[in-house]
Formats: C-alpha cells, sequence, structure tokens
C-alpha cells in the first residue's frame, strides 16, 4: 500500500514538472510568437520606408534632370538678344519642362494699361486673343500683384484664357513684364507637382530677364537703324530730291 501510495505521488510529481515544463514551453512559444510578429512588422517598416526612400531617390533625380534642363535652357534665354528667339525658347521650356499644351504668353503694354498675347501653343492658327485690361479679372489680378495664380483644383477643371490653369508673372525684382498663362496640361500629365512651382519660379525670373533684355535690344537696333538713315540722308543730300 506505501508503494502504491508512493507511485502515485511520483506520478503527480511527474505529472506536475510536465505541466510546469509545458507551460515553460508554452512561454516560450509565445515569446517566439511575439517576436516573429514583431519582426514581421519590422520588415514590413523597412520594405515601406524602402518603397519611400527609392520614391523620393526618383522624385531628386527628376527634380534634379528638370533644374539641369532648366539650366541649360536658360542659358539659351540668355545667349540671344533677338526677341523672337527669346520667346521661342521660352515657349519650348514650357512644353518640354512644364508639360503644358495648351498657354499663352502675354506681355504688358504699360502706356497703354493692358496685357496682349505675344506667342501661343495649341490653339488654332486664327484665333484671336483679346487685350486684357488692367484693373479687370484674374489675369489682370495676378499680374498687378506679381504673385503667381494656381487653380486649386487642378487640371480636372475646364479652364479657358481668362480662367487659366495656372497663371505665372514675369518679372524682375518688383517689375511685372507680363505672364505666362497656362490653360491645359499634357495628357501624361495630370496635375503640377512640387518641381514644377520651382521651374515656374525659375522660368519666369530668367524669361523676364532675357524678355526685357532683348526688347531694348531690339528698340536699340530701331533708334540706330533710323539714326544711320538720318545721317546719311543728312550726307547725301541730293538723294532727298532724286
Amino acid at each position: 500500500m506505501a508503494n502504491d501510495d508512493l507511485h502515485k505521488a511520483d506520478l503527480l510529481n511527474n505529472r506536475g514538472d510536465l505541466q510546469s515544463k509545458l507551460e515553460e514551453v508554452l512561454t516560450v512559444l509565445r515569446q517566439i510568437e511575439e517576436e516573429k510578429h514583431e519582426l514581421e512588422e519590422r520588415t514590413r517598416q523597412l520594405v515601406e520606408e524602402n518603397r519611400e526612400f527609392a520614391q523620393r531617390y526618383i522624385e531628386v533625380e527628376e527634380q534634379n534632370s528638370n533644374l539641369a534642363s532648366l539650366y541649360v535652357a536658360s542659358y539659351q534665354l540668355h545667349s540671344t538678344l533677338m526677341f523672337e528667339e527669346v520667346i521661342k525658347t521660352v515657349m519650348e521650356i514650357v512644353i518640354n519642362l512644364v508639360g503644358a499644351e495648351v498657354f499663352s504668353i502675354l506681355l504688358l503694354d504699360e502706356k497703354a494699361g493692358e496685357m496682349r498675347v505675344v506667342a501661343s501653343e495649341g490653339y488654332e492658327p486664327d484665333h484671336a486673343f483679346p487685350a486684357v485690361p488692367l484693373g479687370e479679372g484674374l489675369l489682370s489680378d495676378t499680374v498687378q500683384s506679381g504673385e503667381p495664380y494656381f487653380d486649386e483644383e487642378g487640371a480636372d477643371r475646364t479652364h479657358d484664357f481668362l480662367h487659366p490653369l495656372a497663371a505665372v508673372p514675369l518679372k524682375i525684382k518688383e517689375r511685372t513684364l507680363g505672364l505666362i498663362n497656362v490653360e491645359r496640361l499634357l495628357v501624361q500629365k495630370k496635375a503640377f507637382e512640387a518641381v514644377d512651382y520651382e521651374l515656374f519660379n525659375l522660368l519666369a525670373a530668367h524669361a523676364a530677364t532675357a524678355i526685357f533684355a532683348s526688347r531694348l535690344y531690339t528698340q536699340s537696333e530701331r533708334k540706330l537703324a533710323t539714326i544711320q538713315s538720318f545721317l546719311e540722308l543728312l550726307a547725301n543730300p541730293s538723294s532727298k530730291g532724286s
């Protein structure tokens, strides 16, 4: 009887030891499972961070590429004093770097108190643009304030000449010469990106300087031609009567 009691006691002790070891094993398994979940979560975070870094890297590379292209384009802007060539270069920059499909460039006539279109893209050849008087409408407000305008609802809306997607003043310090008026972007471009605003700011400054210089040059060339014609007339008075 005593042996039976001892045997039962041993079984109970062994069962208790097994139960204790089982609980220890379960505790270890729970810890391993928790660590596994933590590792999975950390791995997911690292994957997401790597994806964000990769995307940011692509954006930075694209931005650097655009800024490099703008540097080259700005060099082209300042490499000529011919007004038509300057305007053509500005148009190419707006198309290729900004991705505009329908837009125009307006210059301010301070004496007449209005702006007129000097170049356009995406319109019919015989499209007639109205003069934009100062003191009336969004374009006038933009050029007088000197602050760029961007439609917050973006490219999904329908825009027209007087209600554009973007209007960016061409400024030299505090003097505004005109503006770039964008109605529509290229099909593959759904909206303006952060780099576009920087491009617009740089383009507006460089374009304004180049346009201002080319207009001064053109005016001086005309005056010089007039003076030369007058001097030739003085030098050959007989040609006046012939």
